[in-house]
């Protein structure tokens, strides 16, 4: 399964991705610059994205927990979703996303 990552540079990053894990150890797997500080304990927001319009309704809605968490940046658009909230799945093989900046390790 790919995903298809937008650093917070522009460039883009085809990855490869195992069923059932979370998109947030898949990009930071491949060495992307998302912090993911929690690891995927839905404690902090460091692993926020930007899913690509023609996505979302695939992806899903955030639950009310994650939505409490993407309420602690700055930087959140109707269609931000925390990557450690994303299962990698059939469905969502060719997943285009954008790394947000208040992800970025620097």
């Amino acid at each position: 399964m790919k995903i298809h990552v937008t650093d917070q540079a522009g460039e883009q990053h085809e990855l490869e991705g195992l069923e059932g894990w979370r998109v947030m150890e898949v990009i930071r797997d491949w060495g992307l610059n998302i912090k993911a500080e929690c690891g995927g304990a839905l404690s902090c927001a460091t692993c926020h994205v930007f899913v690509d319009k023609d996505w979302t309704e695939i992806v899903g809605s955030p639950s009310d927990e994650e939505e409490d968490m993407l309420d602690s940046v700055g930087d959140v658009r109707e269609n931000s979703r925390l990557s450690c909230q994303i299962l990698m799945s059939d469905a969502l093989d060719g997943l285009k996303l954008t790394l947000a900046p208040s992800a970025a390790k620097d």
